[in-house]
């Protein structure tokens, strides 16, 4: 890199499995004037698919095997030895299916970001999907928000919406929704590279503005 040129934002990426989200940041990281770089991938999972995508893009790789530990609290101690080795701007979870300490949270406060299947607040936690469709729901979708103490309750950025048919079984709104988020995450991360998030006390900043509604993308 020479000199006179800037150092972009790092972004490290944590995920427990097959890693589609983190495939759709790779691909987005690629364009020229994409203003961030993923400096590794980080998985709790040995044999997640996630390290064969970031070998095959010659991204770092560490993982820290979560059955190694008797507790949350070591588990996230070592994690947290691991992530500070690259000093990362920003940390993406991306399918990290781990509740982390408050510790943790509290480290990295207003760099993590997490996707989570639903239109928040509705449906935090599992199974997501086939409680939007038990409830009768007409549209589903998926959140991106800042990472707080409280589990899946931080500010949410952006949401993008799809509509429920008659015909949607549970697999069939998962591919639906996982459309979405490999659309709206990597704009999420571009905002937050660009300095365009920010996490104030208790809501979402854009351009300096507090934000009263997440953005919305709306199915089409």
């Amino acid at each position: 890199m020479k000199a006179d040129q800037p150092t972009l934002p790092k972004i490290l990426v944590l995920a427990s499995g097959s890693g589609t989200n983190f495939q759709a940041l790779l691909d987005a990281s690629r364009g020229r004037d994409f203003p961030g770089q993923i400096v590794a991938l980080g998985c709790n999972q040995p044999k997640a698919f996630a390290l064969e995508r970031a070998a095959q893009a010659n991204v770092e790789t560490f993982v820290v095997n979560h059955k190694e530990f008797g507790s949350r609290e070591e588990f996230d101690a070592a994690l947290m030895a691991h992530i500070l080795r690259y000093n990362p701007d920003l940390i993406v979870l991306a399918g990290f299916m781990r509740i982390l300490t408050t510790d943790f949270v509290r480290a990295f406060r207003g760099k993590l970001v997490n996707i989570h299947p639903s239109l928040l607040p509705k449906y935090t936690g599992l199974n997501t999907h086939q409680r939007a469709l038990d409830a009768g729901d007409a549209a589903h979708g998926v959140s991106i928000h800042f990472v707080t103490e409280e589990l899946d309750g931080g500010p949410v950025v952006a949401q993008a919406e799809v509509t429920i048919t008659a015909e949607d079984t549970r697999e069939t709104l998962a591919e639906k929704v996982q459309q979405k988020e490999h659309l709206l995450y990597p704009i999420v991360v571009r905002w937050f590279c660009e300095g365009r998030i920010q996490l104030g006390d208790d809501q979402v900043l854009f351009d300096g503005q507090a934000i009263e509604t997440p953005m919305r993308l709306t199915d089409s």
